[in-house]
Order: C-alpha cells, then structure tokens, then sequence
C-alpha cells in the first residue's frame, strides 16, 4: 500500500462485519489485525461510522469516550471489551471548521462515545487504543453524493497526519446472512464490480451505483453501510483506490476493504 507522503495517512474504508469478528477471527479478522503495521502511525483517527445516523453532521469530542455496545444477542465477552482510546478534541474543532466552512454546518456533541463502528476495527487495527480518535455520523437520506462532498472538505485532515477511515460494510443485508462458506452469485457479482469501480476511479458509476452495479438492492437495501465508502473516497488525493482486503463472512456480507491515496 503506497502512502502519499510520510506525514499523509490513506484514506480508507473497512468493512467492519458483525460485532462477534474480533472473537470469531478469521481472515477478515486477520486482515485487520495487521493492517496497523502497514498503516504506521497516525496523528489521529477520524472515522466515519455506519452506526451513528444524524441529521446534519456531528462530531464526538469528547475526551475520554466511552466504549459503547451497540449491539444485543452476542456472548457476554464482547460487551466486557473496552476500547479507552483518548479523545481528540482538538481534531472535532478542526473538523467542525472544515465543514462550516464547506457549508456543512457541523455539530460538536461533547457525550458521544464509540460505536462498535468504530471501536471494533480500531480495536483490531490499533490494539494499544493510545492514538486520538474522534467520531463523526452519517446522514443517510442524503445520499452518496453528500458524504463524497463530506470527505473532500475533510481532505486537509490527511495533510495534517490524520487517518480518515470509513467503516462499514461494502455489502450489508442482514437477511441474506447465510452459514456458507462462499456468497451467493448476487454477492459476488457486487463485490466485483465495486472492486473494479474503485480501481478504476470511476467516481460517476459508484455515486450512482443503484442504477450501476448488478444487485445493488440486495446488496444495500439501506444503504447507511455504503456511504462510509463516499467519505473516504472524497478525502482521496486520487480517486482511484487499491484492494487490500477481498472476502465475506457469514456467506453474504462483503468484508472488502480500499485505500485511496
């Protein structure tokens, strides 16, 4: 993974699959687990969570954030995980001032703690939880057009050491979860055109990627785990991203994860 410059972290969307991966292991699991060595370190973390929907954008700045468990029905060691990575505070302002200015009007909530959109992977990617780490929602009737904008008026942030990563999930349909060990046609055919969409830079086709890609629907039939993706590729130096991670979990959802420079 070529990184723009020593001081530029990529940006990046990961999918973060079920809340259980840091458990269960496996590829995926694998994959995130050593992607902190080959990131390096960031100044700080802003990520994008699929699991935190507003209004109008809003960043956590709290200091200390608590590790929230966001999820029910999984063994009772996942909600013993904590996640005491440092706040960034400082970051949430920065951010708050890019996008006011973008015309954006961002909100600061001082409260909000980590959702497992976010503390999962880092948990993975950054085990010791020593880097700063802010938060900021999505706003999903807005659609992908929104959150590509959102990433480009954040795109500074690279420049100044922080890691812009998106997490969600490159497919998502909770009732298409099966216990197989390969996805079904449908799945596979999405995964593969999103991968070649994303290689290519081909910004036009993934905005509209309802009408683009084989099986959109199914793949996303909300597509709140998609739009993730928009705000790491509008951060990008160059719109066309490179494929670290191509594989799925529990049959259909689609673990793939992108870097763009």
């Amino acid at each position: 993974m070529n990184r723009p410059s020593a001081d530029a972290p990529p940006a990046l969307f990961v999918s973060h699959g079920a809340p259980s991966l840091i458990l269960e292991g496996g590829k995926a699991c694998d994959f995130l687990a050593g992607l902190g060595a080959r990131l390096g370190r960031p100044q700080a973390v802003l990520c994008v969570s699929a699991h935190w929907e507003t209004n109008a954008p809003t960043v956590s700045a709290a200091s200390s954030p608590e590790t929230i468990h966001d999820f029910y029905g999984f063994p009772q060691a996942l909600y013993a995980m904590r996640y005491p990575a440092p706040g960034a505070p400082e970051l949430a302002a920065r951010v708050k001032t890019l996008l006011d200015q973008a015309g954006m009007a961002c909100a600061l909530d001082p409260a909000r703690g980590l959702d497992h959109g976010a503390w999962a992977p880092m948990k993975l990617i950054f085990p010791q939880a020593d880097i700063p780490v802010a938060q900021l929602s999505i706003q999903q009737p807005l659609g992908p057009a929104h959150h590509l904008a959102l990433g480009r008026a954040l795109a500074p942030l690279r420049r100044e050491g922080v890691l812009i990563l998106g997490s969600g999930s490159a497919i998502h349909n909770l009732r298409e979860l099966r216990r197989a060990d390969r996805p079904e046609p449908w799945a596979a055919g999405f995964a593969g055109w999103l991968t070649r969409a994303v290689e290519a830079g081909d910004v036009e086709a993934l905005l509209d990627y309802r009408a683009t890609a084989p099986g959109a629907v199914r793949a996303h039939p909300r597509d709140e785990h998609f739009l993730p993706l928009f705000a790491a590729l509008g951060a990008a130096t160059d719109p066309k991203g490179t494929v670290l991670f191509d594989g799925f979990t529990y049959g259909n959802l689609g673990m793939q994860a992108y870097a763009w420079n």
